[in-house]
């Protein structure tokens, strides 16, 4: 770690951890994609598949760009500024998102469907687009033995603000007419989201010596350098294969609150203090699985991250009545934990510095399939399928079956990480020098 670097440890684990609080507060909470945005398409009249295609794009959209910006990443001196720059998309929207609440009364639902999928998109992008560099930058910024732990801690921040926006979201929505109560949830969540980047932007990240990575011909994107580390490294596939199986089987959260409200006839007010008990739960794991993980090491956080995910959706999928979901939710929760902090943690632990970008484009895209396809099967599950120019219908099976073969794919992710995956070597190659900003490349 760059000496300047290490006296700025503390300081810069603060301003980001408020960055992440923040966040969530807006993201978990009051705008969340689980329950406040499925209730409002729900609302709207959107079908179980639009609602499990609004979830699969956000996934899709925060994942994919990050292949495609891994190589750009490992030639920045700095990595701050691109996060600066592509952060700010993922932000503004949620003010669009309120203007489009205040305009259903006049505009056809449709179009404030479409227009609500549209802004989820570009939220999505704007997150992709930063994610690897803010990735990058994070593991410039935190000694090796500390990563876990301040996972754990923002994204713990991340959903303990979540939870209390979550109960006051659910509060707004019980109280106020639609869609003025829609329109102030998502118009608090971007005010919360500048305060966020206000946090962001006083991170301290002084610039350090770029290591060309080899450019070869035809390779603009670095394609064959990210295929050279899939051919040589069967750990990271099998780690690919396992944090996969992990986002199909946590797919299944983004159906309970529609799932709860349906079903179960709970009000947007009870639905919301689900939510605060999955946030308040992750918040929890989070903390306990980012201090164990520096410890013991993050991959056996994801064995239990998955096994949890499987519970949770197996009381979802035979829950006698409404009471079983708030373990449900909780289990989910804690889930959470492996599904964000520990992945991401255990996947900064391959490759040397100058790889790093790399293997965090590979290890967040080539998830992405996943992540896009098992919220739409989920919803043409439920729904059911009918194609009359092909003279095919197929019946909704309803979302208690979707969540057993969730529960399932959790029990084998979980299976993975522990039996065919090992701890990857985790050599401290920290071995960078500050330089001028001035003569960095790429800065």
């Amino acid at each position: 770690m760059l000496p300047e670097l290490r006296q700025k440890v503390r300081f810069n684990f603060i301003v980001n951890a408020g960055d992440g609080a923040f966040f969530g507060l807006a993201s978990v909470g009051l705008a969340s994609l689980v329950t406040v945005i499925p209730l409002f398409m729900d609302s709207l009249g959107a079908s179980a598949f639009l609602i499990g295609l609004v979830s699969a794009m956000y996934f899709v959209g925060w994942q994919t760009p990050q292949l495609f910006t891994a190589l750009h990443v490992s030639r920045l001196a700095r990595y701050k500024p691109m996060v600066m720059a592509m952060t700010i998309h993922e932000r503004w929207p949620y003010f669009a998102l309120a203007g489009v609440a205040l305009l259903v009364p006049v505009i056809h639902p449709n179009l404030t469907i479409a227009l609500t999928v549209l802004f989820v998109l570009i939220i999505a992008l704007g997150g992709g687009m930063a994610a690897t560099a803010w990735q990058s930058m994070i593991g410039k910024l935190m000694p090796q033995n500390l990563r876990g732990t301040f996972f754990g801690v923002q994204s713990a921040l991340v959903n303990l603000l979540g939870a209390g926006g979550a109960v006051l979201a659910g509060v707004l929505l019980e109280r106020m007419d639609s869609p003025w109560n829609y329109a102030l949830c998502f118009g608090l969540a971007g005010i919360a989201m500048m305060i966020s980047v206000w946090f962001l932007s006083m991170a301290h990240e002084p610039a350090h010596i770029v290591e060309d990575v080899p450019r070869l011909a035809g390779s603009r994107l670095g394609l064959r350098e990210m295929r050279a580390i899939l051919r040589r490294d069967p750990n990271f596939r099998w780690f690919l294969v396992s944090r996969s199986l992990i986002m199909c089987s946590y797919t299944a959260v983004g159906f309970y609150s529609v799932y709860s409200s349906n079903h179960f006839q709970m009000s947007k007010e009870t639905i919301g203090i689900l939510t605060g008990i999955l946030t308040l739960s992750q918040t929890v794991a989070n903390v306990l699985f980012g201090w164990w993980g520096d410890r013991v090491g993050h991959r056996l956080m994801c064995v239990i991250g998955a096994a949890l995910m499987a519970a949770s959706a197996g009381i979802a999928a035979f829950a006698p009545d409404s009471g079983w979901m708030y373990p449900a939710f909780a289990l989910a929760g804690a889930s959470a934990a492996s599904v964000w902090a520990a992945a991401i943690s255990l996947s900064l632990d391959f490759g040397t510095t100058q790889e790093k970008p790399l293997y965090i484009g590979l290890s967040n895209t080539l998830v992405a399939p996943a992540s896009m396809l098992a919220p739409i099967l989920i919803g043409l599950g439920v729904d059911g399928l009918n194609i009359p120019a092909l003279n095919l219908s197929l019946p909704g099976l309803g979302y208690p079956p979707l969540f057993a073969v969730c529960a399932v794919i959790g029990l084998v992710a979980a299976l993975t990480f522990w039996l065919l995956m090992r701890d990857p070597d985790q050599p401290d190659h920290e071995h960078l020098a500050a330089i001028p900003v001035h003569s960095a490349a790429g800065d």
